[in-house]
């Protein structure tokens, strides 16, 4: 969460709301606040953290863990339709990209510019080459889209 809340100005020119939420409950969340997050990012974490007690949030989203008591660790891409675009789910020892979960932003949100009419393709970073959609794309995208460039 610190990572994510030290790259709090991307998000923000990225017009995008980030949420954390946990089985804490808020004075949990205000401790560590104070104790820990605030050590790692000046001034602490800049986005709301939200208490899920009981894993309500947890379940719809797929990763309350009920024998632990505890939601996993879940990244979860939101639309401004609403739409889930992209789910990562990760067990404790390994942590997120946070670069990665801003390239997929700017996919998405390229995406949605073009109103579908240009895709990005794997490890696409902005200003390199889409693909755009057409039936005479099928067959050739080895033509347009060179992975290694």
């Amino acid at each position: 969460m610190s990572a994510v809340a030290g790259k709090a100005e991307e998000f923000k020119k990225l017009d995008v709301q980030v949420l954390s939420c946990s089985t804490d409950s808020r004075f949990v969340h205000k401790i560590w606040q104070e104790q820990e997050l605030s050590k790692m990012v000046d001034g602490g974490v800049p986005f709301p953290m939200l208490s899920d007690a009981g894993g309500k949030i947890g379940t719809v989203y797929g990763v309350y863990d009920e024998a632990g008591g505890v939601n996993v660790r879940g990244r979860f891409i939101i639309d401004p339709d609403g739409i889930i675009q992209a789910i990562e789910i990760l067990t404790p020892p390994v942590g997120r990209k946070v670069a990665e979960s801003i390239r997929q932003l700017q996919a998405f949100q390229h995406v949605r510019a073009t109103k579908g009419a240009e895709v990005c393709p794997a490890g696409w970073e902005p200003g390199k080459p889409t693909l755009k959609v057409h039936p005479d794309l099928a067959g050739r995208v080895w033509e347009i889209w060179k992975p290694d460039e």
